[in-house]
């Protein structure tokens, strides 16, 4: 009962998270006003996860880094995620 609720609620989180690095996509391409609270917002939630990832993925002028996170998030980190909630509970 209590794995699958926290399986479902890790499984939103990780969705949230790659909505947000969308939505940072998204920002980079339209490029807003860099002092709006909502761009500081994804900015500030999305470029911890980001700036890591960018020292690896960044080819000539293509950034990389959030096909990288996802593509993380997805493969290794969610399943091990699962994983960890199935041993403890």
């Amino acid at each position: 009962m209590i794995q699958g609720i926290l399986i479902q609620a890790g499984n939103l989180l990780f969705e949230l998270v790659t909505l947000l690095i969308f939505v940072n996509i998204i920002f980079s391409w339209v490029n807003p006003d860099p002092n709006n609270i909502f761009v500081k917002t994804i900015y500030g939630l999305t470029e911890p996860i980001l700036s890591p990832l960018r020292r690896f993925t960044i080819i000539g002028p293509l950034d990389l880094s959030a096909f990288a996170a996802i593509l993380l998030m997805q493969i290794v980190l969610f399943p091990l995620y699962k994983m960890v909630v199935m041993f403890i509970f």
